[in-house]
């Protein structure tokens, strides 16, 4: 299993009138998770793309368990359970650093794409290659 948490501290900007973050943001949130886990296994999206791939989104699903507020800090955990085969599926956790409280959760599917064909393909060897030893054959 890959896993990384990383840290966000919420912005003004991203909360709504309700003074609630609002619900698009955990998109966002997720989206860094995915990005910092990616970089902390060596595989940042920089790589990915210079190496001629993509990673598009395929879906996405947000669970809403309780709000978070301006000046929280969150802890976004994003993980991936199984070595992927076509597709690659990111689970989220979001908590609230100070109280442990989970605010959401959720996932992403994403598919690579090949940029010289611009056709869906198996993820690249170089992409098995650096996972393979985080999970169990």
């Amino acid at each position: 299993m890959l896993k990384h948490t990383s840290e966000i501290r919420v912005r003004y900007a991203d909360t709504d009138q309700m003074h609630y973050v609002y619900n698009g943001k955990y998109l966002e949130y997720f989206e860094v998770g995915r990005a910092e886990m990616m970089r902390h296994y060596g595989l940042a999206y920089k790589i990915i793309e210079a190496k001629g791939y993509l990673l598009p989104l395929l879906e996405a699903f947000v669970k809403y368990k309780n709000p978070a507020y301006y000046d929280d800090i969150l802890l976004v955990e994003a993980k991936v359970n199984e070595l992927p085969k076509l597709k690659i599926q990111i689970d989220y956790s979001i908590k609230r650093k100070a109280t442990e409280e989970i605010v959401a959760e959720g996932f992403t599917k994403h598919v690579f794409l090949n940029l010289t064909s611009n056709k869906v393909v198996r993820p690249p060897g170089f992409f098995q290659d650096a996972l393979k030893s985080f999970f169990d054959n």
